[in-house]
Formats: structure tokens, sequence, C-alpha cells
């Protein structure tokens, strides 16, 4: 029997991937809905193995998608869950979710917290502080917004109690095996990356949530991004680069870690870095180094 919550997920050429989003999801979800982007590969053909409740409209930033995907999609449960096409529910994870929704869910509960197990070109990427992770994706709908600021690392807000569940979700991008995937990727993300920090910070403080290095997940990351951008300009990626790599181990994620770590961790922040400068001085003059 289908439990009484529904799924959504945002798509643009996953054929690589929608299939395991979809079949972790079959048999136990009331409703699944896809928000795509006009796929031109097989996605969508995929897609209609497991459901009809397909929706398309043009992509500007995931933040603005997730938005218009909780504000509009037909729901008709109360509860929901939010994946993107790379990510599945592991079988535990599932089991768990199950046993929350057999019994009352206390009112004052409206959204868990589940925790990422990424890979990365078939490395689960375990240290240099990617797990655990623990991410706002299972909710009540109706108390759940979207922060319009954010313009590449979006996520979702909930008032009232959130829980932290046990088991994992998997998120496995089949499209990065080819690595100029993922540096084109990330290359649309650093002018949006800048963008969104100059503003934040010209702002001193615009976050949806207080910062806190105690206070919950969300919480917690808007203090240590907060932390990070208070550091020197281009020292930063580096100092981070060694404390993800050495510090939190990074090096024993092996070969696809160092990959991940090196160029999450420093090259895409570095770029960010000169992003930030360029918008906020312009080209520098001639002479300047």
């Amino acid at each position: 029997m289908s439990l009484e919550l529904a799924c959504f997920i945002l798509t643009y050429n996953e054929e690589k991937n929608i299939r395991r989003c979809l079949e972790s999801l079959s048999g136990w979800t009331k409703e699944i809905f896809i928000v795509d982007s006009f796929s031109t590969d097989r996605t969508l053909e995929i897609a209609r193995e497991f459901t009809d409740k397909i929706f398309q409209r043009p992509f500007r930033v995931h933040a603005e998608q997730w938005g218009w995907a909780v504000q509009n999609l037909p729901f008709s449960c109360q509860w929901c869950l939010a994946l993107d096409a790379d990510q599945s529910i592991s079988g535990q994870l599932r089991e768990e979710i199950e046993s929350i929704f057999s019994k009352d869910i206390p009112d004052e509960v409206n959204g868990y917290y589940l925790n990422r197990r990424q890979f990365f070109q078939g490395r689960w990427i375990r240290f240099g502080g990617y797990y655990p992770k623990y991410m706002l994706k299972l909710f009540k709908i109706k108390e759940v917004s979207v922060d319009g600021k954010e313009l590449v690392d979006n996520r979702f807000y909930v008032n009232g109690k959130k829980v932290r569940l046990k088991h994992d979700f998997i998120e496995d991008n089949r499209n990065e095996d080819d690595i100029v995937f993922w540096l084109e990727k990330h290359l649309r993300y650093i002018r949006l990356k800048a963008q969104e920090i100059v503003a934040h910070r010209q702002k001193k403080g615009s976050w949806l949530v207080k910062p806190s290095f105690f206070g919950d997940p969300i919480q917690r990351v808007f203090w240590m991004t907060d932390f990070y951008y208070s550091l020197p300009l281009y020292v930063r990626p580096l100092l981070y680069f060694i404390w993800r790599y050495f510090i939190l181990l990074g090096f024993l994620d092996g070969p696809q870690g160092f990959f991940i770590h090196f160029l999450q961790g420093y090259w895409y922040r570095l770029m960010i870095d000169l992003e930030i400068n360029y918008l906020r001085h312009g080209r520098p003059a001639k002479g300047e180094g």
C-alpha cells in the first residue's frame, strides 16, 4: 500500500539518472511529479514509465524552479519528498519512512532531515566533510518555502520542529562520470554564486534563518558560509582545501576524493573569488596584478 506521500523531482537531460530515482520511489509513494526543463534526451520517455504527472517550464535557477513546484503542483498529499534526479532512496531509508508514516506523526513535526551519501565517479565520498550531511527533503508542503536569493545551493525552509532520520538517501550523478560535464556545470555556477555572495555581504546578512554553529544543519551551514567569506580573498580556497583534504581526511577518499576535494574545494572556490573581485571592482587598471 502506498503512503500518503508525494514526491517531486526536477529534471533536465537526466536519462542516466532518472530511472534509479523513480525505481526507488515506485510502489510506496502515492504520487510522483516531474518538473522538466525541456529535456532533449530520453528523460521523459523513462519518466512516463512511472508517472503521468509531468510538467514542463523553462529553467533559470534551482530556487525559482523549486519555488514554482511548491506553489503550483496539484499535490493531494500533506507530506512531500523533494529529490533531484540523481538522488534515490535507499532501502533502509524507505523502511524508516514507512515506519514513521505507519504511526501518527506528532502535529508539531513539520519536516525531516535526510542524510546524504554522495558518490563521485563510482566512489562514496565519506570524508572531507561530505558525510554525514543532513538535508531537509521531507516536509509538509504547506509549511515549506524557498529563498529566491539562493542562486546555486538552494534549501527548503520549514517552520516548526524538524527531526533527523537515521538512514541515507543516495546522490550519484552518472553524468559526472564525464569530468567535462562537471566542469561545465560549475562554470555556470561560478557567476551565480559570486552574485549571491556579493549581494549577501553588501546587505550584511540576509539568510532566512539565523546562522549558528550549534544550530540545526541549515543554521550551521550559514554560520560556516559567513565565516568562510570573512576570510581573505584568494587565501580562503587554499585554507578550505587543506581543511577538507588533510584535517577532515579527504585523502582517504582515494583518487576520486582528490579530484572532488581539489576541484570543488579549491578550484571552484578560487574561481568564485575571482568573479567576486570582478563584480566588486571591475577589470583591474593597467599595471595592476
